[in-house]
Protein backbone atom coordinates (compact mmCIF):
# COMPACT_ATOMS: atom_id res chain seq x y z
CA UNK A 1 0.00 0.00 0.00
CA UNK A 2 2.69 2.29 0.75
CA UNK A 3 4.23 1.89 -2.61
CA UNK A 4 1.22 2.40 -4.06
CA UNK A 5 1.27 5.75 -2.89
CA UNK A 6 4.59 6.42 -2.88
CA UNK A 7 4.50 5.45 -6.84
CA UNK A 8 0.79 8.00 -7.15
CA UNK A 9 2.31 11.10 -4.92
CA UNK A 10 3.58 13.36 -7.44
CA UNK A 11 -0.07 12.92 -9.42
CA UNK A 12 -2.11 13.71 -6.63
CA UNK A 13 0.35 16.72 -4.93
CA UNK A 14 0.80 18.05 -8.92
CA UNK A 15 -2.47 20.12 -9.02
CA UNK A 16 -2.13 21.89 -5.52
CA UNK A 17 1.67 22.44 -6.58
CA UNK A 18 0.71 24.01 -9.56
CA UNK A 19 -2.56 26.37 -7.60
CA UNK A 20 0.18 27.47 -5.55
CA UNK A 21 2.81 28.25 -7.69
CA UNK A 22 0.68 30.67 -9.89
CA UNK A 23 -1.55 31.74 -7.31
CA UNK A 24 0.61 32.50 -4.62
CA UNK A 25 4.31 31.74 -4.95
CA UNK A 26 5.31 33.42 -8.68
CA UNK A 27 3.02 36.69 -8.07
CA UNK A 28 5.15 37.13 -4.71
CA UNK A 29 8.16 36.95 -5.69
CA UNK A 30 7.65 39.07 -9.13
CA UNK A 31 6.15 41.32 -6.44
CA UNK A 32 9.37 41.80 -4.28
CA UNK A 33 11.14 41.91 -7.24
CA UNK A 34 9.05 44.84 -8.90
CA UNK A 35 9.42 46.41 -5.20
CA UNK A 36 12.92 47.21 -6.81
CA UNK A 37 11.98 48.41 -10.13
CA UNK A 38 10.08 51.77 -11.44
CA UNK A 39 6.93 50.35 -13.25
CA UNK A 40 3.95 51.02 -14.77
CA UNK A 41 3.05 47.50 -15.57
CA UNK A 42 5.04 44.24 -15.46
CA UNK A 43 6.40 44.48 -18.95
CA UNK A 44 8.05 47.98 -18.80
CA UNK A 45 9.76 47.58 -14.82
CA UNK A 46 13.25 49.23 -14.65
CA UNK A 47 15.60 47.81 -11.66
CA UNK A 48 15.98 51.56 -9.76
CA UNK A 49 17.53 49.32 -6.40
CA UNK A 50 16.18 50.66 -2.82
CA UNK A 51 15.10 53.94 -3.76
CA UNK A 52 11.34 52.74 -3.81
CA UNK A 53 11.61 51.74 0.28
CA UNK A 54 13.77 55.14 0.74
CA UNK A 55 10.76 56.50 -0.62
CA UNK A 56 8.24 55.24 1.56
CA UNK A 57 9.84 56.78 4.47
CA UNK A 58 10.83 60.20 3.01
CA UNK A 59 8.51 61.54 -0.21
CA UNK A 60 5.61 59.48 1.37
CA UNK A 61 4.71 60.84 5.27
CA UNK A 62 1.84 58.87 5.71
CA UNK A 63 3.12 55.26 5.57
CA UNK A 64 4.58 56.13 9.35
CA UNK A 65 1.45 57.32 10.84
CA UNK A 66 -0.62 55.08 9.05
CA UNK A 67 1.18 51.95 10.19
CA UNK A 68 1.43 53.77 13.77
CA UNK A 69 -2.50 53.90 13.59
CA UNK A 70 -3.23 50.47 12.22
CA UNK A 71 -1.05 49.20 15.44
CA UNK A 72 -3.16 51.36 17.83
CA UNK A 73 -6.33 50.29 16.05
CA UNK A 74 -4.98 46.13 15.98
CA UNK A 75 -4.36 45.89 19.70
CA UNK A 76 -7.42 48.07 20.44
CA UNK A 77 -9.83 45.86 18.16
CA UNK A 78 -8.16 42.20 19.09
CA UNK A 79 -8.90 42.93 23.55
CA UNK A 80 -12.23 44.24 22.63
CA UNK A 81 -13.56 41.45 20.05
CA UNK A 82 -11.84 38.76 22.13
CA UNK A 83 -13.16 39.64 25.31
CA UNK A 84 -16.83 40.32 24.25
CA UNK A 85 -16.58 37.12 22.23
CA UNK A 86 -15.68 35.28 25.06
CA UNK A 87 -18.70 36.70 27.48
CA UNK A 88 -20.56 36.15 24.56
CA UNK A 89 -19.88 32.33 24.47
CA UNK A 90 -19.68 31.97 28.14
CA UNK A 91 -23.13 33.06 28.38
CA UNK A 92 -24.63 31.19 25.70
CA UNK A 93 -23.59 28.54 27.60
CA UNK A 94 -25.21 28.01 30.37
CA UNK A 95 -28.63 26.97 29.09
CA UNK A 96 -30.24 30.68 28.69
CA UNK A 97 -33.79 30.38 26.79
CA UNK A 98 -33.25 31.28 23.53
CA UNK A 99 -29.73 30.59 22.86
CA UNK A 100 -29.60 29.35 19.15
CA UNK A 101 -31.46 32.91 17.87
CA UNK A 102 -28.88 34.65 19.93
CA UNK A 103 -25.96 32.66 18.18
CA UNK A 104 -27.13 33.43 15.45
CA UNK A 105 -27.99 36.87 15.68
CA UNK A 106 -24.53 37.58 16.46
CA UNK A 107 -22.94 35.91 14.35
CA UNK A 108 -25.00 37.20 11.43
CA UNK A 109 -22.91 41.09 10.45
CA UNK A 110 -19.66 38.49 9.48
CA UNK A 111 -22.10 37.71 6.70
CA UNK A 112 -22.32 41.03 5.24
CA UNK A 113 -19.50 42.45 2.94
CA UNK A 114 -16.92 45.17 4.32
CA UNK A 115 -17.69 48.00 1.57
CA UNK A 116 -21.28 47.43 3.15
CA UNK A 117 -20.63 47.34 6.32
CA UNK A 118 -18.73 50.35 6.13
CA UNK A 119 -21.59 52.31 5.03
CA UNK A 120 -24.31 51.01 7.01
CA UNK A 121 -22.37 52.15 10.09
CA UNK A 122 -21.20 55.74 7.93
CA UNK A 123 -25.06 56.30 8.01
CA UNK A 124 -25.61 55.35 11.30
CA UNK A 125 -22.83 57.10 12.99
CA UNK A 126 -23.48 60.37 10.85
CA UNK A 127 -27.26 60.21 11.76
CA UNK A 128 -26.07 60.08 15.41
CA UNK A 129 -23.22 63.31 15.02
CA UNK A 130 -25.47 65.47 13.29
CA UNK A 131 -27.08 66.48 16.58
CA UNK A 132 -23.58 67.73 17.19
CA UNK A 133 -23.14 69.28 13.84
CA UNK A 134 -20.42 67.07 12.94
CA UNK A 135 -19.72 64.08 10.98
CA UNK A 136 -17.15 61.13 10.91
CA UNK A 137 -15.20 62.56 9.16
CA UNK A 138 -14.88 65.85 11.38
CA UNK A 139 -12.68 64.78 13.85
CA UNK A 140 -10.14 61.29 13.74
CA UNK A 141 -11.24 60.15 16.79
CA UNK A 142 -14.73 60.14 15.59
CA UNK A 143 -13.63 57.78 12.47
CA UNK A 144 -10.96 55.26 14.63
CA UNK A 145 -13.57 54.34 17.26
CA UNK A 146 -15.74 53.87 14.35
CA UNK A 147 -13.98 51.68 13.03
CA UNK A 148 -13.61 49.80 16.13
CA UNK A 149 -16.83 49.59 16.92
CA UNK A 150 -17.83 48.15 13.37
CA UNK A 151 -14.72 45.58 13.76
CA UNK A 152 -16.54 44.27 17.05
CA UNK A 153 -19.78 44.26 15.55
CA UNK A 154 -18.93 42.44 12.68
CA UNK A 155 -16.13 39.94 14.15
CA UNK A 156 -17.08 39.14 17.29
CA UNK A 157 -20.01 36.62 16.90
CA UNK A 158 -17.51 34.90 14.65
CA UNK A 159 -15.08 34.34 17.24
CA UNK A 160 -18.02 33.66 19.41
CA UNK A 161 -18.85 30.20 17.76
CA UNK A 162 -15.21 29.26 17.90
CA UNK A 163 -14.81 29.96 21.72
CA UNK A 164 -18.54 28.44 22.28
CA UNK A 165 -17.14 24.86 20.60
CA UNK A 166 -14.03 25.18 22.95
CA UNK A 167 -16.07 25.58 25.64
CA UNK A 168 -19.11 22.50 24.87
CA UNK A 169 -15.48 20.89 24.98
CA UNK A 170 -14.94 21.01 28.38
CA UNK A 171 -15.23 17.77 29.92
CA UNK A 172 -18.19 17.96 32.53
CA UNK A 173 -16.76 15.45 34.64
CA UNK A 174 -13.56 18.58 35.28
CA UNK A 175 -16.37 21.00 35.74
CA UNK A 176 -18.13 18.91 38.64
CA UNK A 177 -15.13 18.26 40.20
CA UNK A 178 -14.44 21.61 40.80
CA UNK A 179 -17.86 21.96 41.66
CA UNK A 180 -17.81 19.49 44.04
CA UNK A 181 -13.90 20.69 45.34
CA UNK A 182 -16.18 24.06 46.27
CA UNK A 183 -14.65 26.31 43.66
CA UNK A 184 -16.35 29.01 42.71
CA UNK A 185 -17.65 30.79 39.67
CA UNK A 186 -14.67 32.80 39.25
CA UNK A 187 -12.52 29.98 39.89
CA UNK A 188 -13.77 28.04 37.50
CA UNK A 189 -13.61 30.36 34.94
CA UNK A 190 -9.89 31.54 35.35
CA UNK A 191 -8.51 28.00 36.70
CA UNK A 192 -10.39 25.67 34.54
CA UNK A 193 -12.42 27.01 31.20
CA UNK A 194 -9.81 29.44 30.30
CA UNK A 195 -6.35 27.25 30.60
CA UNK A 196 -8.96 24.33 28.90
CA UNK A 197 -9.42 26.64 25.60
CA UNK A 198 -5.98 28.62 25.27
CA UNK A 199 -5.89 26.68 21.43
CA UNK A 200 -9.59 28.43 20.49
CA UNK A 201 -7.77 31.39 22.44
CA UNK A 202 -4.72 31.22 20.03
CA UNK A 203 -6.46 31.12 16.68
CA UNK A 204 -8.88 33.66 17.94
CA UNK A 205 -5.91 35.82 19.04
CA UNK A 206 -4.10 35.34 15.30
CA UNK A 207 -7.44 35.78 13.14
CA UNK A 208 -8.44 39.32 14.61
CA UNK A 209 -4.85 40.53 14.86
CA UNK A 210 -4.07 39.39 11.34
CA UNK A 211 -7.34 40.79 10.32
CA UNK A 212 -6.82 44.35 12.12
CA UNK A 213 -3.18 44.43 10.42
CA UNK A 214 -5.15 43.93 6.51
CA UNK A 215 -8.64 45.79 7.03
CA UNK A 216 -9.08 47.85 4.12
CA UNK A 217 -12.62 47.96 2.77
CA UNK A 218 -14.16 48.95 6.18
CA UNK A 219 -11.75 51.72 6.34
CA UNK A 220 -12.59 52.49 2.45
CA UNK A 221 -16.42 52.97 2.99
CA UNK A 222 -16.31 54.26 6.19
CA UNK A 223 -13.56 57.33 6.47
CA UNK A 224 -11.36 56.87 3.11
CA UNK A 225 -8.72 58.00 5.30
CA UNK A 226 -10.69 60.93 6.54
CA UNK A 227 -9.59 63.72 7.65
CA UNK A 228 -6.55 64.54 6.32
CA UNK A 229 -5.56 60.35 6.17
CA UNK A 230 -5.32 60.31 10.00
CA UNK A 231 -7.65 57.52 9.89
CA UNK A 232 -5.86 55.83 6.63
CA UNK A 233 -4.73 52.29 7.93
CA UNK A 234 -1.75 50.45 6.04
CA UNK A 235 -3.61 48.43 3.70
CA UNK A 236 -5.56 51.38 2.00
CA UNK A 237 -2.49 53.80 2.49
CA UNK A 238 -0.80 50.89 0.05
CA UNK A 239 -3.75 51.50 -1.80
CA UNK A 240 -4.02 54.95 -2.57
CA UNK A 241 -0.23 54.99 -3.43
CA UNK A 242 -0.02 52.56 -6.13
CA UNK A 243 -3.35 53.32 -7.43
CA UNK A 244 -3.69 57.30 -6.65
CA UNK A 245 -0.48 58.44 -7.62
CA UNK A 246 1.35 58.42 -10.87
CA UNK A 247 5.04 57.26 -10.94
CA UNK A 248 4.67 55.77 -7.21
CA UNK A 249 3.59 51.98 -8.47
CA UNK A 250 6.96 50.33 -7.28
CA UNK A 251 6.73 52.85 -4.22
CA UNK A 252 3.41 51.10 -3.32
CA UNK A 253 4.92 47.75 -4.18
CA UNK A 254 7.83 48.39 -1.66
CA UNK A 255 5.30 49.32 1.12
CA UNK A 256 2.86 46.37 0.12
CA UNK A 257 6.44 44.32 0.63
CA UNK A 258 7.12 45.41 4.09
CA UNK A 259 3.43 45.22 4.94
CA UNK A 260 3.40 41.53 4.47
CA UNK A 261 6.64 41.37 6.03
CA UNK A 262 5.44 43.30 9.25
CA UNK A 263 2.07 40.91 9.37
CA UNK A 264 3.66 37.66 8.65
CA UNK A 265 6.50 38.58 12.27
CA UNK A 266 3.91 40.25 14.57
CA UNK A 267 1.71 37.04 13.34
CA UNK A 268 4.22 34.42 13.87
CA UNK A 269 5.71 36.35 17.32
CA UNK A 270 2.06 36.25 18.94
CA UNK A 271 1.57 32.49 17.72
CA UNK A 272 4.97 31.58 19.38
CA UNK A 273 3.78 33.75 22.90
CA UNK A 274 0.46 32.05 22.81
CA UNK A 275 1.51 28.31 22.25
CA UNK A 276 4.14 28.76 24.75
CA UNK A 277 1.33 29.57 27.24
CA UNK A 278 -0.54 26.61 25.72
CA UNK A 279 2.28 24.19 27.23
CA UNK A 280 2.32 26.01 30.49
CA UNK A 281 -1.35 25.34 31.07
Amino acid sequence: MEKTLRKYFPLFVLPGLICFLIAFLIPMLMGIFLSFCEFTNVTNAKWVGVSNYIKSFTVDGYFISSFWTTVAFTVISVISINVLAFALAVMLTRGLKGTNVFRTIFFMPNLIGGIVLGWIWQVMINGFLVNYGVTIVSDAKYGFWGLIILMNWQNAGYMMVIYIAAIQNISSDMLEAASIDGAGYWQTLFKIIIPSVMPSITICLFMTMTNGFKLFDQNLALTAGEPGKQTELLALNIYNTFYGRTGFEGVGQAKAVMFTIIVAAIALLQLKLTRSREVEQ
